[in-house]
């Protein structure tokens, strides 16, 4: 075969591919869209937000948010704690790792910090020495 007629038997089946997808997606699309909607029922956006029935919604789903605040309550609490009381044996089973992480950092930083200080007095050494020459002529007079 030569290159042509791969390019050609490749493109043919690309569009066989292409085709068998489309009537899938059309075929499941008709098939769950009645099903899937039936419960909603249509919304008429002027009514609904006209300034005496938008207070009143708004008023209806604030109370059903602090229902279901109130009604899990316990439970969120009972989360916190217990959240609180892992964490802190995380941090007491994992005290050494956490103190031996930190020392190294501590140190990786001071490293870090030399050099940065060097290369900051070396790229400013005239400035600096301007400032402290100024500050020592005002200190004696």
């Amino acid at each position: 075969m030569d290159l042509e007629k791969l390019k050609k038997l490749r493109e043919e089946n690309f569009l066989k591919h292409k085709k068998k997808k489309r009537e899938y997606y059309l075929k499941s699309k008709t098939k769950d869209s009645p099903a899937k909607y039936k419960d909603f029922k249509e919304i008429d956006y002027s009514e609904e937000l006209n300034e005496e029935n938008f207070l009143k919604n708004m008023k209806l789903i604030a109370k059903k948010q602090k229902t279901h605040i109130d009604d899990r309550k316990d439970q969120i609490i009972k989360k916190i704690e217990d959240y609180k009381k892992q964490k802190k044996e995380y941090y007491k089973e994992n005290k050494k790792d956490r103190l031996n992480y930190d020392k190294a950092y501590r140190e990786r930083k001071k490293e870090e910090l030399k050099e940065y200080r060097k290369e900051y007095y070396k790229k400013n050494k005239e400035k600096i020495l301007a400032k402290q020459r100024e500050k020592r002529k005002q200190n004696k007079e």
